[in-house]
């Protein structure tokens, strides 16, 4: 924290704010920054995840003039996180060794939820996400640039659990070795959704779409925006639509240990399909409409692969809070999957 007042705040007029954690991400340190003038949140990029944080923050700039012009035209009616810039007009400020920082702006009245208790905030959330998406549907790809090469790739995440098991470096095979097979036993599948992404167009999507990253009103629970768009960038409808589902199917949390009742709910599904399809109407092809489906299956069994690939080469990635941290989250997201494939014949046809 000394380090944050002594040579951030002054950066942006702040030198006598408060300054508190926020938020319970896996990957930046994020800060709600408070004086009596104004409030907002200030990040520590982490650099071993985002190589080119300027990358990120080129796109952060884009997005926002993006959806600023679709919000005059009223185009777009969520609010929109912006960049702030610090007193000499710079959207971020990069120490080296003491880090990168960005500032963005902070929404008053919001809070998040981390689990969807009906098929109203599901529909609330698809609702946000969706038109979301349709209002980057005229963004050129071109213009946003990739920060995180094969982030949604599943075929290359399958290919970096493999590596995890034959170098099992943290020496954890041994308690985890009925996931990684069953994980491994899913190649018809990750051949599959490779052939499907082949087909689809390329758009700029969120990448990043659990429940957490929409900011809710707190007086009357509507959708106020969309938040966190660090992984903005070229990639398919059918992860996000997947990974928003993954994220909020399940009435347990992502770390539930409680796999008894870690179950994708049909009803939660259903609302969340028919809202999101809605949004993106005139929008989505056919195609695109049919591989949501199959992106939310591959959603969750790409989460469950990463975090037992995590497991397995020792918590290098995602931040743990307990012993078997990522080793739990492996086996809810995989539960997960497992449900959704029971539900096949029933689902699918959601996406028709």
């Amino acid at each position: 924290m000394e380090f944050i007042r002594k040579h951030v705040l002054p950066m942006y007029d702040l030198a006598d704010a408060s300054v508190s954690p926020l938020g319970n991400g896996h990957i930046n340190r994020t800060y709600l920054v408070k004086s009596d003038q104004r409030t907002i949140v200030l990040q520590h990029i982490n650099t071993q995840v985002f190589p080119q944080p300027e990358l990120l923050v080129k796109n952060a700039l884009s997005i926002a003039a993006h959806l600023t012009k679709k919000q005059a035209n009223n185009e777009y009616q969520l609010a929109i996180i912006k960049p702030v810039l610090t007193v000499d007009g710079q959207a971020y400020l990069d120490f080296n060794q003491q880090g990168f920082w960005r500032a963005i702006t902070f929404l008053p009245g919001s809070h998040t939820i981390e689990v969807v208790k009906d098929q109203q905030d599901a529909q609330t959330a698809a609702k946000a996400f969706g038109h979301f998406a349709a209002a980057l549907s005229d963004l050129d790809p071109s213009l946003i640039d990739e920060v995180i090469v094969n982030f949604l790739n599943l075929g290359n995440r399958i290919d970096q659990l493999k590596q995890a098991i034959e170098n099992d470096a943290a020496g954890r095979l041994a308690q985890c070795q009925p996931w990684a097979d069953f994980v491994l036993s899913q190649q018809g599948f990750v051949e599959h959704v490779a052939q499907l992404e082949a087909q689809l167009p390329l758009r700029i999507c969120h990448n990043d779409t659990k429940i957490n990253n929409m900011l809710f009103n707190k007086q009357d629970m509507s959708s106020l925006a969309v938040i966190d768009l660090d992984t903005c960038m070229p990639g398919y409808l059918m992860y996000d639509f997947g990974d928003m589902v993954r994220a909020f199917c399940s009435p347990e949390a992502e770390d539930s240990t409680n796999l008894a009742s870690v179950i994708a709910r049909p009803e939660v599904i259903t609302a969340a399909a028919n809202s999101y399809i809605e949004q993106l109407d005139g929008v989505m092809t056919a195609l695109e409409k049919q591989s949501l489906w199959v992106g939310l299956k591959a959603m969750a069994l790409m989460l469950g692969c990463r975090f037992l690939t995590d497991h397995l080469n020792g918590d290098v990635y995602f931040a743990v809070h307990r012993p078997q941290h990522n080793l739990d989250r492996a086996a809810n997201q995989l539960t997960i999957y497992q449900s959704l494939l029971a539900q096949e014949s029933q689902l699918q046809a959601l996406f028709s």
